[in-house]
């Protein structure tokens, strides 16, 4: 069940009635409400407008140009979300439903291919036996964008549009059970709120978590900006092991990632993880916003697709330099941010890689 934003509001509010007196109790509780729930809400209503846009869009009520952009809302939510992924999202192989990334072997393109070929009627029930590789939103930008495909011809559009459908269903209908997930009375959002829970036997545990994840998914960002470049092959760049190539939305989903990592160390309200450092830390805090400062406004330097940048040196060298501003701001979070607060980081699911 998709909550409704009142819903959402009174939540936020009765879940913020308590003012806690321990620094890092306030901290997990200002990003439930502030930052995480809302990043869910608006995720889970990018889903269910995607559903509904399949849906119009094989019955001819949408156009293609409409279907796509209720693509690139839900993959920018998506984007927005990895900062994010503690709790259900990051269980139960819930994530890999949403992406299948890195395809390094094209897995989605042939996979999709053998799926129709073996189920022409296709239900959103085979879908949802099927592999994650065509559930998700990778599979769903093969169809809109692929140009081996021609959604404008009617018997191509009869073909794939099952699986528009059901892939969107299957979106609408894992994003709505991960926000009930929040929301439920004993949910992940509660349980960054109150202390001891099932999950953490105090706050500092989940503050732990909370800058874990942002971390990793900084470091994320890194590798899908350095495997296109080619960081990890000789520096030949592969473009086609780019996140999103084909919607060329790769550096706008780097941006939403990015900035909804900044807002795990702002707040909402500039309550983030950035209210526990103390007054003689301010130099610390101020090069972490001196680093996200200089970050965000190379990417919005750059004005070409991460493909046509990739196609010449000064392109590269842009790229490059935006590789270097990333990596910057991970080794301070990961390593100067985390002493500061006493966190040890542990692992990491993009080390060897």
């Amino acid at each position: 069940m998709i909550r409704s934003p009142l819903t959402l509001a009174l939540l936020s509010l009765a879940l913020a009635a308590c003012s806690p007196a321990d620094p890092q109790q306030g901290v997990s509780s200002a990003l439930a409400n502030g930052v995480l729930l809302p990043a869910y809400g608006s995720w889970s209503e990018a889903n269910s407008q995607l559903a509904s846009s399949g849906r119009a869009f094989c019955a001819d009520q949408q156009t293609l140009s409409e279907a796509r952009q209720a693509f690139l809302t839900a993959q920018s939510a998506w984007a927005s979300l990895q900062p994010l992924l503690i709790g259900p999202l990051a269980e139960g192989n819930r994530a890999w439903q949403v992406q299948f990334w890195p395809d390094k072997k094209n897995l989605v393109a042939r996979q999709v291919e053998a799926l129709l070929k073996n189920k022409p009627k296709l239900t959103p029930a085979d879908l949802d036996k099927s592999s994650v590789v065509v559930q998700g939103l990778t599979a769903y930008e093969y169809l809109m964008y692929d140009s081996a495909i021609d959604l404008g011809n009617a018997e191509q559009k009869a073909r794939y549009c099952p699986l528009l459908v059901a892939i969107g269903q299957h979106q609408q209908a894992l994003a709505a059970d991960v926000l009930d997930r929040w929301q439920a009375e004993d949910g992940m959002a509660a349980q960054l709120h109150g202390f001891p829970n099932e999950r953490y036997a105090e706050p500092a545990e989940a503050v732990a978590e909370l800058l874990r994840t942002q971390v990793n998914a900084i470091d994320g960002l890194k590798k899908k900006l350095g495997t296109p470049l080619g960081r990890q092959s000789k520096g030949q760049p592969q473009p086609y092991q780019a996140e999103a190539w084909r919607s060329k939305a790769s550096l706008a989903n780097l941006a939403a990632g990015l900035a909804s990592a900044e807002r795990i160390w702002r707040g909402a309200e500039q309550d983030g993880v950035q209210a526990l450092l103390s007054a003689d830390q301010s130099p610390l805090q101020q090069r972490i916003d001196a680093a996200y400062s200089d970050t965000r406004q190379r990417l919005a330097a750059l004005q070409r697709p991460l493909g046509e940048l990739l196609a010449d040196p000064a392109g590269r060298s842009e790229l490059n330099a935006l590789y270097d501003s990333l990596n910057a701001l991970h080794r301070l979070h990961e390593t100067e941010l985390a002493k500061a607060l006493g966190i040890q980081m542990g692992f990491n699911s993009h080390d060897g890689d």
